[in-house]
């Protein structure tokens, strides 16, 4: 449910948010009033200021300077434009470092990180907290009444690691209060193992770096821990920040492709989701990409709309290569987050900056100004978004449900695995983007989510699973649900210790097979797979090739649906089809070809009655969000010109035309079409 201060920061915004980062620190103050007139300009309605600011506001050790953040505060207040106030938290001054060297970072090796760069904190310091939660409440005191402050944006992009002697006394009271004795801790990590047994609590300690690799159980619970850590770090500012000003909304940005937090975790810690967008436009994948992590910002929100804090007008500076958004990407990839739940489309940053690591970063005013072709296209989506404000508020609906478990992902990235070189970020695209593709709605979920409101559940290598999750997936199964599962998955226990009784040990009855043994396949070679007789899920005549991974599969009550026709496996399972109660169970042995495991997967939305948003020709992303009144479709064209035959009576919002059911739109190539219509 939405919180009544969000509710508050929508009236108060009044329509999508339009606006990015300020860093006017950076420039001397007769830039300023540029700024704002630009800003009023472009159509901005907030902007971020603070978030690397700390030196600025405090020079010196208790010694603040805030003259010149009111000044600023004071000027976007006249200009009509909100303030999203940030804790500097992410980049401590120098003269911490100095005087407080052990609030600094220490590396895996044992190296204490310096000055000049970010995020190079301790999250277990002391100093480090006290200071931060100092800074915070003379911000809150300072600008909590102030007329321009909409919300507060807690430190940036969490993503500290630290192996300090601070953090290793906190890790282990984290196992202490986990596990309770000793005698527990060594039971759970199986530290009979290679004579790794503790006698003392004093004897365990982070998992720096050893011969070999580190006990897997040892580092996944470090995982959970760190996580962990910089989650109490934000709860504390952010519980000042609420006890000081309840009425502002508390965020802190989350990023891309970051295993180090939980965010199903932090997301219920969060008055609103906020994301920092950068999609790769040199990769063939990034708009697939990028949908799959805005479904799961949506969803770690429960459901809420939330916030694009960032994303890059045109090209970055952090890839390889960095290549420039071409014209009308920047407009299409900014609708892509609207139509997958955000209601406010920010950017990094404002100015492009002179100095620095990310000087070469695009801007909304770059450094060619406002001749610039950037400009032009960020000036016309400010002025166009206005539109779009009856999107606010609005929410997604979805039947089908993909996994992405941060303790999973942890667990099978682990040590000494049959295949060490997996990617479970590039699993859950390969699961994902045929759904993206087919325009199927998507929430993405742990096993531990409430699962009774999906008919199709998609779970990618679920390597680790608790006896918890597998009772929610039979009862999922039970009650009339369809689940399509990989290969990997149910062999281990919340502990990384195997589940004994056969693979996979906590999904052998779900699957209704029994997999002999794990058989990874060399590099560039492929396995003919083919449809059996008598099956009932896919079409006769099906063949694919099978890759990577074969499982030596024996069927214990389940279908089998397709067979290998040559290796050493020939004319053994290599899908499985297991029905139980009103419900179904899938199981891939094998990683199909994208065309096979579309089929397969296309197959398995049938059976349950999953139809797409609305047919639509290939490269056309479509989506739907629905108010109180009002349903909203999204036609985003990431291809080339074409049409699209409506399903509905509506108005485009974006150019106030009028649409009957039944007739075809127009989009061109990076087109967007938004239909409103009644619910």
């Amino acid at each position: 449910m939405t919180s009544d201060n969000m509710l508050r920061f929508r009236e108060r915004l009044n329509g999508v948010v339009f606006g990015g980062d300020y860093n006017p620190e950076q420039w001397p103050r007769d830039v300023w009033d540029e700024d704002i007139r630009l800003m009023k300009e472009a159509g901005l309605g907030m902007v971020t200021i603070g978030v690397f600011s700390w030196s600025a506001l405090e020079p010196a050790d208790g010694v603040f300077e805030m003259d010149w953040l009111d000044d600023v505060v004071d000027r976007l207040h006249a200009g009509g434009i909100a303030v999203d106030l940030a804790t500097p938290n992410a980049a401590p001054p120098p003269w911490m470092a100095e005087e407080h060297p052990e609030a600094m970072m220490v590396d895996r090796h044992g190296k204490r990180i310096g000055i000049g760069s970010r995020g190079h904190f301790c999250p277990s310091s002391p100093v480090y907290r006290d200071r931060s939660l100092r800074m915070a409440r003379k911000l809150a005191e300072r600008y909590g009444d102030h007329p321009a402050l909409a919300m507060w944006h807690v430190g940036n992009e969490y993503h500290a690691e630290c192996f300090c002697k601070q953090c290793d006394e906190r890790f282990r009271y984290w196992l202490q209060e986990k596990y309770g004795s000793i005698d527990e801790l060594n039971s759970r990590w199986g530290t009979v193992m290679w004579s790794q047994r503790y006698s003392d609590w004093g004897q365990v300690h982070l998992p720096r770096p050893v011969r070999g690799h580190v006990n897997p159980a040892r580092q996944l619970d470090y995982s959970r821990f760190n996580s962990d850590v910089q989650l109490d770090l934000f709860r504390h500012e952010r519980d000042l920040l609420h006890e000081i000003t309840p009425a502002i909304p508390v965020t802190t940005n989350f990023f891309q492709n970051v295993s180090l937090n939980d965010y199903h975790r932090w997301g219920s810690e969060v008055d609103v989701v906020a994301f920092d967008s950068y999609p790769d436009p040199g990769r063939a994948d990034a708009s697939a990409r990028a949908a799959l992590h805005y479904d799961l910002m949506r969803s770690v929100g429960g459901g809420e709309p939330w916030l694009v804090l960032e994303q890059a007008a045109g090209a970055v500076s952090q890839w390889p290569r960095n290549y420039v958004k071409q014209p009308g990407r920047m407009r299409l990839g900014s609708y892509q987050t609207m139509a997958r739940g955000a209601d406010a489309v920010m950017f990094f940053q404002w100015r492009a900056s002179r100095t620095g690591q990310e000087k070469f970063h695009s801007a909304m005013l770059p450094h060619s100004g406002t001749a610039s072709r950037t400009w032009r296209e960020v000036s016309e989506l400010g002025r166009e978004l206005p539109r779009t404000a009856t999107v606010v508020g609005a929410r997604s609906e979805a039947d089908v449900a993909i996994v992405w478990d941060w303790d999973n992902w942890w667990a099978v990235e682990g040590c000494f695995h049959p295949v060490n070189d997996f990617s479970y970020a590039d699993t859950l695209l390969e699961h994902y983007t045929p759904l993206w593709e087919q325009n199927v709605a998507v929430d993405v979920v742990t096993l531990s989510t409430d699962l009774s409101r999906y008919r199709v559940l998609v779970i990618p290598n679920q390597y680790l699973i608790t006896a918890e999750q597998r009772v929610a997936l039979e009862e999922f199964i039970e009650g009339g649900g369809h689940v399509l599962v990989s290969y990997f998955s149910g062999i281990v226990d919340g502990d990384d210790q195997i589940i004994t009784g056969g693979y996979p040990g906590g999904l052998r009855d779900v699957i209704g097979a029994h997999v002999l043994e794990f058989c990874p396949m060399l590099p560039e070679t492929s396995v003919a797979v083919r449809a059996v007789e008598g099956q009932d899920l896919l079409p006769a005549g099906f063949s694919g090739r099978a890759l990577r991974w074969q499982d030596d599969l024996v069927s214990e009550g389940a279908q089998v649906v397709a067979e290998y026709t040559d290796s050493h496996l020939r004319s053994k399972p290599a899908v499985l089809d297991r029905r139980s109660g009103d419900g179904s169970c899938v199981y891939l042995g094998t990683t199909l070809d994208t065309a096979s495991y579309t089929a397969v997967l296309r197959s398995l939305l049938q059976r349950a009655g999953v139809a797409p948003v609305l047919d639509a020709p290939t490269g056309v992303e479509v989506t739907e969000r629905v108010g109180q009144t009002q349903r909203f479709l999204f036609l985003l064209n990431h291809g080339a010109p074409t049409s699209v035959c409506l399903d509905r009576d509506g108005i485009d919002l974006l150019t106030g035309e009028q649409h009957r059911a039944g007739e075809t739109v127009a989009l061109a190539s990076s087109g967007v079409c938004i239909i409103e219509s009644d619910r």
